[in-house]
């Protein structure tokens, strides 16, 4: 049987979607993934918070005291990382398009610059916008940091098991989710 799998994400951007701030993510991989550009290798995973290469002037401004609070505690020391949230992927929408991905700006806690950059690297690639049922889970993990989870790339494979339906707990009920989902596709479609 397959090892649970974990997508790596900014620290700030796992507590947006376990806060219920916002209900996707947009990737484009890592620098050193393995097929050279970013894949979805599972619809149900765990989030793993990285923080290295958090940027606080590429969130907006109302957003920036939530980089502290994740960085409050953290080191670069650390030999385990607490993993307190899963996710499943409702969606991956492909956007090659500067104006479509503006739509989306009240959506996210990101600046303008920062998706434009996302975008704009890799450029023959469309950006993956992945919509995102979060979940939070009762009792978080604390994992050793293995050093295969290090390095620029997404996706990870966990020494975890994979929680029971019981351990999720949502972050939004089913209305708001749909609410959302329903408000980013209408933006989308304007």
């Amino acid at each position: 049987m397959d090892k649970p799998k974990a997508l790596k994400e900014w620290a700030s951007a796992v507590k947006a979607l376990e806060d219920g701030t916002q209900i996707f993510i947009m990737r484009k991989g890592g620098i050193v993934e393995e097929t050279r550009d970013f894949q979805v290798v599972s619809n149900d995973f765990f989030l793993y918070p990285t923080y290295e290469h958090q940027r606080k002037e590429l969130l907006k401004e109302n957003f920036r005291e939530v980089m502290d609070e994740t960085l409050a505690g953290w080191s670069a020391q650390d030999e385990h990382v607490k993993i307190s949230s899963y996710a499943r992927m409702v969606e991956d929408i492909e956007i090659s398009d500067g104006e479509l991905l503006n739509k989306l700006y009240p959506f996210h806690i990101w600046t303008e610059n920062f998706t434009e950059e996302r975008l704009k690297w890799k450029r023959k690639n469309p950006l993956h916008l992945m919509l995102l049922r979060v979940y939070k889970l009762a009792e978080p993990l604390h994992i050793p940091i293995e050093k295969a989870y290090i390095g620029c790339k997404s996706w990870i494979e966990l020494g975890a098991e994979t929680p029971h339906e019981s351990a999720l707990i949502p972050v939004m009920s089913d209305e708001e989710f749909a609410a959302q989902i329903a408000e980013i596709k209408h933006a989308l479609s304007q």
